[in-house]
């Protein structure tokens, strides 16, 4: 009889203790949703990329780039249902940021134009990064987006400006010296063996 009220007691007690700790696995798991959702709106209203004006004379030279098109296109939509959708979006991204470093047109193969489109593809990837962690740091996903309108801004600036270097008309005599000035033209002659 003592062995039944032993097994009894133990039973009672085990049940009693699995109950407290669903509850306290319930009351956790809430507090973890309402951080999430938190989270969600913070980045949801912070998740604004600036759209680039690109002037007349731009466009034209950027109408054959497919890879800026597309790139464009993906900054403008902007995810809408979770954070899933977010760390989807921010992978897309990345892959579009690096589309476009390695499609980068002959005309904007100058150093100014590809570091720019570089660190634009690290920013991506951080932000990927960001996301992608158990823990998401709301305020580093704020400040990256920031900085990456930042980094839009000096693309859109360095690329309006080359549209209108472009359309300065080159003097007599400017474009020999333009070829003069190439070292890489510059032709170098073994020196000959004097045995």
């Amino acid at each position: 009889m003592k062995r039944h009220l032993i097994f009894l007691f133990i039973g009672f007690f085990c049940f009693v203790s699995c109950e407290n700790n669903n509850k306290e696995r319930l009351v956790l798991q809430e507090k973890e949703e309402a951080k999430k959702e938190m989270v969600f709106k913070k980045i949801s209203e912070s998740w604004r990329f600036k759209t680039l004006l690109i002037s007349n004379d731009a466009e034209i030279l950027l109408k054959n780039w497919a890879q800026w098109r597309l790139f464009v296109n993906e900054l403008n939509q902007k995810p809408t249902y979770s954070l899933s959708a977010f760390q989807k979006k921010s992978k897309t991204l990345t892959k579009k940021s690096q589309e476009l470093l390695e499609s980068v047109p002959a005309e904007f193969s100058a150093p100014e134009f590809k570091s720019r489109f570089l660190v634009l593809q690290t920013k991506f990837q951080s932000l990927e990064l960001y996301l992608n962690l158990n823990t998401i740091p709301p305020q580093k996903v704020i400040d990256l987006i920031q900085e990456i309108n930042l980094q839009l801004n000096s693309i859109e600036l360095q690329i309006n400006e080359w549209a209108r270097k472009k359309q300065i008309p080159l003097e007599q005599g400017e474009v020999d010296m333009i070829r003069m000035l190439d070292t890489s033209r510059a032709v170098r002659e073994k020196p000959k063996n004097l045995d």
